[in-house]
């Protein structure tokens, strides 16, 4: 399935796509839940019944969990490639421990950060002159659990969505951690829907940007140095994941900085993150002043 957070007028709704007649049907679900965006269904063990269907065109997507209810997690260097571009741009701390990480790296962006498809993302020049793209195969959790064994990691995932981690390259070299640098207003594109688990094979997902067209990252999830089960159980030994958690599971080479010189956006760009199984995640770059 796949389940859209969106808007028709002031009023919030969940509802189920059909990509194939361009319509959403919303679930009767309270104005309470429908606030929680997707997040109100990877509560419920059964869905609620579906009201009329109406066009796509005629309602406003949001991020399917509109606002996360705390950090994004966050995988770092999980594509080999990209951890060769990343290690030999001089931005990357961990480094020294060598090119390929021996454990995954796990950094968060802060939930308010989130956007949706079709949303700008917002430049501040004043703050940021190297923003960067990643597109990412992002996890929702399903059930909660702490300890969660390999074998029993993919039991505890509800389904999928796309994240684009935009990244301002020099604030995360200013600073040690890469918290500021991620966390950025808008800088979490997040759509356009979620799907349920049953939707994506995990052994072979592609995953692609554009940039204004230019095809600049296409992947699979078969190249990942560390596959979900293993950042599942990473993270939950010691750090209870909860229902609705997300987890971004890194992104495959091809991006900006990984080029000479350097192809960081500018206002004005577009990015089109399309990953199988799910759809495309878009969206304008725009300048913005404090």
């Amino acid at each position: 399935m796949k389940i859209a957070t969106f808007k028709v007028g002031d009023e919030r709704r969940v509802g189920l796509v059909d990509e194939r007649e361009r319509t959403v049907a919303a679930f009767d679900l309270s104005m309470e839940s429908a606030e929680r965006g997707a997040l109100a269904l990877v509560e419920l063990s059964t869905l609620p019944r579906q009201l009329a269907p109406v066009p796509l065109k005629d309602v406003m997507l949001e991020a399917p969990i509109p606002r996360p209810r705390r950090n994004v997690f966050c995988v770092g260097k999980n594509y080999h490639e990209h951890a060769k571009e990343f290690a030999s741009s001089g931005f990357d701390s961990s480094a020294t421990a060598g090119v390929v990480p021996k454990h995954p790296i796990i950094f968060s962006k802060v939930p308010e950060c989130v956007t949706a498809h079709g949303q700008p993302v917002r430049i501040d020049r004043a703050i940021t002159q190297a923003v960067d793209y990643e597109a990412e195969l992002a996890v929702i959790i399903g059930k909660s659990g702490r300890g969660i064994r390999l074998e029993d990691a993919l039991d505890h995932v509800w389904g999928y969505t796309i994240v684009n981690d935009v990244t301002a390259r020099d604030l995360q070299g200013r600073y040690s951690q890469w918290l500021i640098g991620k966390s950025q207003d808008t800088f979490c594109p997040m759509g356009p829907w979620a799907v349920t688990r049953d939707e994506v094979d995990l052994a072979n997902t592609p995953i692609k940007c554009w940039i204004n067209g230019e095809l600049r990252q296409d992947a699979n999830t078969r190249d990942l140095i560390f596959d979900i089960p293993t950042i599942i159980a990473a993270i939950s030994a010691g750090v209870t994941l909860q229902q609705g958690d997300v987890i971004a599971t890194g992104t495959p080479a091809g991006v900006g900085i990984g080029f000479e010189p350097p192809k960081y956006l500018l206002p004005g760009d577009v990015a089109r993150v399309e990953i199988g199984g799910i759809g495309v995640l878009e969206n304008p770059f725009v300048e913005v002043h404090q």
